[in-house]
């Protein structure tokens, strides 16, 4: 027996058929669960398809910097020729 860890739900869950990692959802409130350990077995919140938005909007954000950066030193370049 296993407890969610966001109804505080018991779930049967035989550890000896899990490893850690593997994914499963709360019959009780439907969260979305990951084994966090087998021994004692220990259940933990998997984290949402968010998370994934977020590390793809950081990529994103430092494309957009790197292109920044390149910015920056077109006009230091440009500094360079006044002088």
């Amino acid at each position: 027996m296993a407890t969610c860890p966001e109804c505080d739900a018991e779930i049967e869950v035989d550890e000896y058929d899990v490893d850690k990692g593997d994914l499963l959802s709360c019959p009780e409130c439907g969260s979305n669960l990951v084994i966090g350990g087998v021994s004692p077995l220990e259940l933990e919140v998997a984290g949402d398809d968010d998370d994934e938005e977020e590390d793809e909007e950081k990529v994103a954000g430092e494309e957009e910097l790197e292109v920044g950066e390149e910015g920056v030193e077109d006009a230091e370049e440009e500094e360079d020729w006044d002088e």
